[in-house]
């Protein structure tokens, strides 16, 4: 009853993807490790659903089957429920409601209600206009929302962005490498500042990092930031001459201004940001003795939505072909990934101080890739506590965290890192990636398939993460 009882508190240790008491669960009936038994059946329900998320769109018998909400649902749950039958099987019905615990009140709820909170907050401010669409001006959108999303996270900043940088590449053709970088840029590397920008960053705030702590990274987001626009900048450059005369001049003659409408949400957006940076049921809030009762964050997220969407004038939301079909993309296709990931995540947690991890680059890749498939925020944690596990509690580059414990603060900046910048490597890495694809896919632009973004991946990304790593990380 204990465990079930912290599942009130969000981001307390519920919140661990894998909790202590899962894990000596699994110590008691499985194989002496901290997992049940036959774990790889286990991770059986995890990979058919990275598979039915890379390979059902592609198929034509299920391609426009797999754009229904309700289908993306039905084949989330039905793997979610595998995963918690083998739990019930394999080690013990209490596993399997601990697995949901973890997974839906510790994760799944925070969660989404921050993403949903952010996406109806940043549909009620509309930036209209149609400027011309030259390699500079789509750079100069990619680095305002770069700039802002370590300020009102990635995906208020992605919301916020998106329409107008498409609105303006309406006339071009060649539109697909535009909003890849966005989503590079703006939807993960952009949010590697503060503790709001990220999901991961905001995770280990949660669990003692200072909060100014992240504004040391700022040398490897500059650094990369400048790179991948310069990049892209030369790779629009080349692309833009692909376009025909006729989709050029009309470019240049359907011209608008810039204008900004619905400003009352930007101060939601600051209501939502304040949310998230005081409202933790663990701690008091600042100058004061008063705790924030378990979900008060999530509720008042939830009630700023709600006030958007009855302050915003109804032309505004209309103006930016607003619905809520990316948000339940996510929340349809997540609530699967974060039951399915479980057994992963147990497998990682028990084994993780075996792993033989040593140095912040090691941390950096391993975070960095298992985050582009497992979610970066419960990956991340995962690493963090890895890293607690090897660290003494004092000693030269031994950051004290607030909550009385120590973690080597070179592994915290290798698994910060990877975490942030490497979500970007595919569509399920970071909540606001598939919000971006499905906004562009209604605006008429034909994304790449899962496998086709980790083609631009990694071939842009991965070069860029190996000079990080050469540079900061060596």
């Amino acid at each position: 009853m204990q465990e079930l009882e912290k599942a009130a508190d969000p981001f307390g240790e519920a919140a661990a993807p894998t909790g202590e008491s899962l894990e000596e669960h699994g110590d008691d009936h499985g194989d002496g490790h901290g997992v049940p038994h036959l774990w790889q059946l286990g991770t059986v329900p995890f990979v058919l659903l990275l598979l039915a998320i890379a390979v059902l769109p592609l198929l034509r018998p299920t391609m426009h089957w797999w754009e229904n909400n309700i289908n993306r649902l039905a084949v989330s749950m039905i793997l979610a429920f595998s995963t918690l039958a083998y739990y019930a099987v394999f080690d013990s019905p209490i596993g399997a409601l601990l697995a949901v615990e973890h997974a839906i009140p510790g994760e799944y709820v925070p969660f989404i209600m921050l993403l949903f909170s952010l996406y109806v907050i940043s549909g009620g401010i509309s930036i209209t206009g149609d400027l011309k669409a030259t390699p500079t001006v789509n750079a100069g959108f990619i680095a305002v929302g770069t700039l802002i999303a370590s300020f009102i996270g990635t995906t208020g900043a992605s919301m916020l962005l998106i329409r107008p940088l498409l609105e303006t590449n309406r006339e071009r053709k060649h539109v697909v490498h535009t909003v890849v970088f966005f989503i590079f840029l703006v939807s993960n590397i952009g949010g590697t500042l503060l503790p709001i920008g990220d999901p991961p960053l905001f995770l280990g705030y949660l669990r003692g990092v200072p909060f100014d702590w992240t504004l040391m990274l700022w040398k490897e987001w500059a650094f990369l930031g400048a790179l991948l626009l310069a990049v892209y900048w030369i790779w629009d450059s080349i692309v833009v001459k692909r376009e025909t005369k006729v989709d050029i001049a009309m470019d240049h003659a359907i011209r608008r201004p810039l204008r900004l409408s619905g400003t009352i949400n930007l101060v939601l957006l600051l209501g939502v940001v304040f949310a998230v940076a005081l409202l933790d049921p663990s701690k008091p809030l600042p100058g004061t003795d008063w705790h924030a009762f378990p979900f008060m964050r999530e509720l008042v997220m939830l009630g700023l939505a709600g006030a958007s969407l009855g302050m915003t004038p109804s032309g505004i939301r209309e103006s930016n072909r607003f619905n809520y079909h990316a948000i339940a993309e996510v929340a349809a296709l997540f609530v699967g990934i974060f039951i399915t990931m479980q057994v992963p995540l147990a497998v990682l947690k028990a084994n993780g101080a075996s792993l033989g991890l040593e140095t912040a680059g090691q941390f950096y890749w391993l975070t960095g890739i298992l985050s582009s498939f497992l979610d970066n925020a419960p990956t991340y944690l995962v690493f963090f506590q890895t890293a607690e596990s090897l660290t003494p509690e004092a000693g030269d580059g031994v950051l004290a965290l607030t909550s009385g414990d120590f973690i080597r603060e070179d592994l915290l900046v290798g698994i910060s890192l990877g975490a942030v910048f490497m979500g970007a490597n595919t569509y399920i890495g970071n909540g606001p990636n598939f919000m971006v694809k499905s906004i562009a896919e209604q605006s008429g632009v034909k994304m790449p398939s899962f496998f086709g973004f980790m083609i631009y991946s990694g071939l842009v990304l991965i070069p860029c993460f190996v000079l990080i790593h050469l540079l900061f990380l060596w």
